[in-house]
């Protein structure tokens, strides 16, 4: 903390957006690990769409994977991208990945082919990235833009592909419900200028 009572130095931030990131994703394999080891006891929660008794699995699904592929295929951009919009604030992050995780886990239980099982920290990581791309431009921020313009230029192309209807094997549903998300958690969340006295 730095010296004014309740404020966060820029380097506390930094701290605890890398500690809680580098936690979560932690979380994430050792869930997997576990799945493995009860012989994929955990892939029962997944969302299986409009079943009424599914609409429980929708937070969980959001931090189980189908096996340590997909749990290394989600890593990096969740740290990342993860990483950068805890940066605004844990308490606005917290808000973020639940309307993002929530929303998203609804479109899917909603969209996805019957019979399907969905689960995965992807529906998260197309909202974090919808988020970062249209928080700096919501908020007028140069350096949100700048943030907008770099996580476009690494994942722009793979975001495109992953919202493809032709997708085989991903639920492009979710990855486009997620982006959704993500925007407009950017319009719910964003920062408004302080009032000029």
């Amino acid at each position: 903390m730095s010296g004014v009572r309740g404020e966060w130095s820029r380097g506390d931030r930094v701290r605890a957006a890398a500690q809680l990131m580098v936690g979560w994703v932690a979380l994430l394999w050792l869930l997997e690990a576990v799945d493995v080891a009860t012989g994929h006891a955990l892939d029962d929660f997944g969302i299986v769409p409009r079943d009424p008794a599914e609409l429980t699995d929708i937070v969980p699904a959001a931090f189980l994977h189908f096996g340590f592929d997909h749990v290394a295929a989600n890593s990096v951009p969740l740290l990342v991208l993860g990483f950068l919009a805890a940066l605004g604030g844990l308490r606005r992050f917290a808000a973020v990945c639940a309307l993002i995780i929530v929303a998203d886990g609804l479109g899917v239980w909603l969209l996805s082919p019957a019979h399907s099982n969905t689960a995965g920290a992807s529906g998260l990581v197309f909202g974090l990235f919808g988020y970062l791309l249209a928080t700096g431009f919501v908020e007028r921020r140069p350096h949100g833009i700048l943030v907008a313009v770099l996580i476009a230029a690494v994942w722009g192309g793979s975001i495109l592909a992953g919202i493809a209807p032709t997708q085989t094997g991903v639920s492009w549903q979710g990855h486009l419900v997620g982006l959704i998300s993500g925007i407009a958690a950017a319009f719910l969340f964003r920062r408004r200028p302080a009032p000029v006295a």
